[in-house]
């Protein structure tokens, strides 16, 4: 056999060397002149399945921190599809630029580029994308789901991933507390979006003092006003003495410059890759003795919500109770962590890849 040798080395950092310490398989540059369309698709790992992960749009300062985004994100899915038992890989999308640019034409632009992916990438909503906006991508292909209830698709994800999120929020309290009740404790939401609306309604009911931020003061002040939060300045949410820290909002919030400020036993909250540098933040947790339910697990809710409705077996009663699985997973994973000695997001991702090799070989088998 013929063996073809270079000298060219993969240079950390760059496109290729971030896409091989991730272990992606592709990488997808969309653009159009005509309708100003800038995108990237992530395609991370589909052993168990088609990519599936929802589109964001969002003003990137650069490039560069849209690749980053786009690699972690589609990571990410492939781990919180695969815990959560979904036949689905990790796949995400981003759309560079401000929401107000989206039109039809657009929309049905990308959703050319993900037809043309041929079903190795399904898309749904995500950050600043609506169901509204999946109906324009489904024009053009029939690899999206997320669709409208009058369309004939599940409706909006968010009440499901919430729920997720509450209740792996109560499996990392009876780890932390010995109890799962959530009565009476401090808990700070940041971000009072979608997720964090419906999360703070659960944690109402459950009769919790709630601090919210957020950087839009209109919908502050709206979840204030029909729930009785409190309100915080942005900046100040990391010191406040709480039980309970959950990012809402974007991702890295758990950094370098918040980590020695957090005065929080938990943190479970719905944000995708909430920490900045995964191994280092991983570990400074452990050793603080906080209790860090992975967010690809606990946020697996709307994922599960549109699997279902992709795979055309959708049944609001049986996607709530497989998103009240995580709770037994979560505290599962919790319990590995410690029982390693290693952090809550080793033990899931390593959970996760074990799922991945095990179907894996049950495909290769004959």
């Amino acid at each position: 056999m013929l063996e073809i040798k270079t000298t060219e080395t993969v240079r950390e950092g760059s496109i290729f060397g971030q896409i091989t310490t991730m272990d992606h398989e592709q990488l997808v540059v969309c653009h159009d002149q005509a309708t100003g369309l800038k995108a990237l698709i992530g395609i991370h790992n589909t052993i168990l399945g088609p990519a599936l992960g929802g589109t964001r749009m969002w003003p990137y300062a650069t490039e560069e921190e849209a690749i980053t985004d786009v690699l972690r994100l589609s990571r990410g899915m492939t781990f919180k599809n695969s815990l959560a038992g979904l036949n689905l890989g990790g796949g995400k999308a981003v759309i560079i630029g401000d929401p107000k640019l989206k039109n039809e034409a657009f929309l049905r632009r990308f959703g050319r580029f993900v037809e043309s992916l041929g079903g190795r990438y399904v898309t749904a909503e995500d950050v600043n994308m609506k169901t509204s906006d999946m109906e324009y991508i489904a024009m053009e292909t029939n690899h999206v789901t997320g669709l409208p209830q009058i369309k004939g698709g599940a409706g909006d994800p968010s009440p499901v991933t919430a729920y997720g999120v509450y209740v792996g929020m109560k499996a990392a309290a009876k780890k932390a507390f010995g109890n799962d009740s959530l009565s009476g404790k401090k808990i700070a939401v940041q971000g009072v979006g979608q997720v964090g609306k419906y999360l703070i309604d659960h944690l109402v009911k459950e009769g919790a003092e709630i601090f919210i931020t957020d950087i839009f003061e209109d919908k502050l002040q709206e979840v204030a006003k029909n729930t009785g939060a409190t309100v915080v300045d942005p900046g100040v949410i990391y010191d406040l003495d709480m039980d309970i820290y959950a990012p809402c909002a974007l991702g890295a919030t758990i950094n370098d410059q918040t980590i020695d400020r957090l005065k929080c036993t938990v943190i479970a909250g719905g944000a995708n890759n909430q920490l900045a540098e995964e191994d280092k933040h991983g570990k400074i947790l452990m050793q603080k003795g906080i209790i860090y339910a992975p967010d690809f697990l606990i946020n697996a809710g709307g994922v599960i919500n549109v699997g279902a409705e992709y795979y055309g077996d959708y049944h609001e009663e049986l996607v709530y109770k497989q998103t009240e699985k995580i709770y037994d997973t979560c505290l599962s994973i919790l319990n590995k962590s410690e029982k390693e000695n290693i952090p809550a997001q080793e033990a899931a991702i390593k959970a996760a890849k074990e799922r991945i090799e095990a179907i894996g070989r049950v495909k290769l088998s004959f």
